[in-house]
């Protein structure tokens, strides 16, 4: 077995992880292997896997027809360019988009990551705003407790107010913010609702001057892991049509089934004008994401010849579309609405007992999302070990201890998952 001491003492010293300190960062565990719902340590530990690889690992790890996609489109052609260029992969994998997502979206926009989605966006929502004579409309109406990326553009319609990116507030543009959508999820907004009054209020005061407004629909994701009404985006539909306000929907991380629903806006019957897609997109194996836009957008932002100025290298990467392709037809070949429906119910059961301890303040399921918030910060370091040894891998950060399991992940190792997390969620040595 290799020596992983020189490694770890590398790692340490000089690879700069996400979300820590370049000199004080927190503990690594060096992995051998992947595969199924399992992660393999080099100490030989197998790790039930609750985190899907931060969401996108959706048919687990190693799946065969997702290697053999990548592995056929390397024989032929791994990348080449998308400037005056293009190909099968990207060609067939646009279609299938368009197919299966909400509304009567027409156009796609291939970048390379989540939150370069977002600035495409962002970018195209101000262009079209120009383009058909509303140059003065150029700022985002986005939510607090919303989280939409670590780039420029991303950062500046995430919420201000927490840690994340505070440190960053005089780099990036001022945007508008409204409060947090306040009713749960499968809860109804009232005509009197003051939550959505302020919303409103902000997007009629800001009218002449907002682009669009961005939102995570239904599930507000690394912003605090919240769930809220399907009634809410109803409401911001029809108030955003009433202003000339274009609707983006961030669908990064609740696309491809995490809810329950193919895309989160189906809950609400919802259409947006931009949607972002990502992570589960090529079933944790490359990263790339996609914006999609209405022919309306499309042809708006397009009216006066400008062309949109943006063209990432690996733009539509072959082998990154190709297996995107496989792992979206691989999804919608079995019947993962039943899998889903499964982990919910498994996780309810498993994660409600939690709720009884005085050091939690609320437990949450949707779809294949299973929340436990603590009064007190977590400890992630100790936490990370405390899971560990109990043979799970939980990323947890801030006040919430979240699972979004693959979605092969078998009932025994929900439990696990489940028993560990409310184990966690009961010991006041791993909170600060």
């Amino acid at each position: 077995m290799p020596d992983w001491n020189d490694d770890l003492q590398f790692d340490r010293q000089h690879l700069w992880h996400p979300y820590t300190s370049a000199v004080d960062p927190l503990p690594c565990y060096p992995v051998r292997s992947a595969d199924g719902g399992r992660i393999e340590l080099a100490d030989g530990r197998r790790l039930i896997d609750g985190m899907a690889s931060w969401w996108c690992a959706i048919h687990g790890y190693n799946h065969p027809v997702l290697v053999e996609a990548i592995r056929r489109q390397a024989e032929v052609m791994p990348h080449v360019m998308f400037g005056g260029l293009t190909h099968r992969p990207a060609t067939d994998l646009g279609r299938l988009l368009l197919e299966i997502t909400p509304g009567e979206m027409s156009h796609v926009f291939f970048a390379d990551s989540g939150s370069v989605s977002v600035e495409v966006a962002l970018k195209m929502a101000v262009q079209y705003q120009r383009a058909t004579g509303n140059g003065e409309k150029t700022s985002i109406l986005a939510l607090r407790g919303g989280y939409h990326g670590d780039t420029i553009g991303a950062m500046s319609v995430t919420d201000p107010e927490g840690a994340m990116h505070s440190e960053f507030t005089g780099l990036l543009s001022e945007q508008c913010f409204a409060p947090r959508p306040a009713c749960r999820f499968g809860e109804t907004v009232d005509a009197d609702d003051q939550n959505m009054a302020e919303i409103a209020r902000a997007i009629e005061e800001g009218a002449d001057r907002l682009a669009a407004v961005i939102l995570e629909p239904i599930v507000q994701g690394a912003g605090g892991m919240w769930f809220y009404s399907a009634d809410y985006l109803r409401r911001i539909r029809e108030i955003c049509d009433q202003y000339d306000i274009l609707l983006i929907f961030d669908e990064i991380a609740t696309g491809f089934g995490r809810t329950g629903k193919l895309f989160a806006a189906e809950h609400a019957d919802v259409t947006p004008d931009i949607m972002c897609v990502g992570k589960a997109l090529t079933g944790g194996t490359m990263t790339l994401a996609a914006v999609l836009a209405t022919e309306h957008v499309a042809r708006g932002a397009s009216s006066t010849g400008l062309p949109l100025m943006h063209g990432p290298t690996f733009m539509a990467n072959p082998l990154a579309c190709s297996v995107a392709l496989a792992s979206t037809e691989l999804l919608l070949s079995t019947d993962w609405q039943k899998e889903i429906a499964r982990i919910e119910r498994r996780m309810i059961e498993g994660l409600m007992p939690a709720a009884e301890s005085d050091l939690v303040a609320d437990v949450r399921v949707l779809g294949g999302i299973g929340v436990i918030e603590t009064r007190r910060p977590i400890d992630v370091a100790p936490m990370q070990r405390f899971f560990v040894d109990r043979g799970v891998w939980i990323r947890p950060f801030g006040r919430l201890l979240y699972i979004m399991p693959p979605y092969i992940t078998v009932d025994a190792d929900l439990d696990t998952l489940c028993e560990s997390m409310c184990a966690a969620a009961r010991s006041e040595e791993l909170m600060k």
